[in-house]
């Protein structure tokens, strides 16, 4: 009886599992984008190739199969070295093919990642999110949100320190400076906490360039942090508010409250006579940093993502819809 469950857990695949956890996963010092959908990966990772391989034809141009190298004379060639030629032709065209994305696991559930290669990961992602503002065609059915993926290191505070410390100073190290804001989440990671490694960040900012500004409502940059376990994924973002957070079913909606012009006139007032107030708040510093946090309803299962600020004395945390 032994024998005959022990063939059938073989035959039936009862440690099938265990093949899956060989596949390649998301690693330091990766470059990609992150795709976030709704309970189907693998038709998540299918929609994210087609839609990263349109784009990225339009912006690079059509991936070309790579010479083989040295070309012998039919005449010096006989049939077996012809063989092994034409065999090696077809694995580089294969390779150069496969070169520019790769899938990988990420490590958490409903999250995709796809590795790049030879391609500006931010700079494609927005050129297809501002194609999809432009036009409003939506191009997805599964995929939620595409973020890309600049740098990646450990996610622990020494390393992440280390890493941003350089990896900021494209954007904000003087005389470069911007508004920004800070937006982390952390999945399947509990060793870091969010008040610190915002402060952290917001200090490398400050000491990059004083002049470098929190804006809780247009930022011009938008420094994403993504933990994923023991990895640490890093972008600084342009737009992101612009483009609902770099979610493809929100952008392709085409807008439905520009018609309440005379509301809008009427709140105005309301808001900008609650000045002293706002002083009044700000005055209270680290006290009274609310620990806010923002539920993102992408689809049946909604992510929590918190975007905190630190200026001057205190510390700001806005929750963005």
């Amino acid at each position: 009886m032994s024998e005959t469950r022990k063939r059938s857990r073989r035959r039936f695949g009862g440690h099938a599992h265990k093949k899956q956890r060989g596949a390649r996963e998301l690693e330091v010092g990766a470059q990609g984008v992150l795709v976030t959908c709704n309970m189907n990966e693998r038709k998540c990772t299918s929609e994210a190739f087609s839609l990263l391989s349109e784009y990225a034809d339009a912006l690079y141009g059509p991936e070309q199969p790579a010479d083989t190298g040295d070309s012998l004379s039919e005449d010096e060639e006989d049939a077996e070295a012809a063989l092994k030629k034409e065999v090696s032709q077809i694995q580089s065209s294969m390779k150069t093919r496969q070169q520019r994305f790769s899938a990988a696991q990420s490590g958490a559930n409903n999250v995709v990642f796809i590795h790049t290669h030879g391609v500006d990961p931010e700079r494609l992602v927005h050129h297809i999110l501002s194609d999809l503002h432009q036009t409003k065609k939506r191009k997805s059915r599964v995929i939620l949100r595409m973020l890309p993926v600049s740098g990646t290191c450990r996610a622990f505070p020494e390393d992440m320190e280390k890493f941003l410390s350089v990896f900021l100073e494209r954007w904000f190290r003087a005389p470069q400076r911007a508004t920004y804001q800070i937006c982390f989440k952390a999945r399947n990671s509990s060793h870091n906490k969010r008040e610190e490694v915002i402060s952290a960040v917001a200090g490398l900012v400050g000491k990059l360039n004083p002049l470098n500004k929190v804006d809780l409502t247009n930022p011009e940059l938008s420094i994403i942090i993504e933990i994923i376990k023991t990895v640490c994924c890093v972008s600084v973002l342009k737009d992101y508010m612009l483009f609902r957070k770099y979610n493809l079913q929100e952008v392709a909606k085409e807008p439905t409250n520009q018609s309440i012009g005379p509301q809008e006139v009427a709140k105005e007032p309301t808001n900008q006579s609650t000045g002293p107030q706002e002083a009044a708040n700000q005055s209270t510093g680290k006290q009274e940093a609310a620990n806010q946090t923002q539920e993102h309803g992408e689809g049946e299962k909604a992510e929590t993502e918190s975007c905190n600020f630190t200026a001057g004395n205190g510390t700001k945390e806005a929750e963005l819809e």
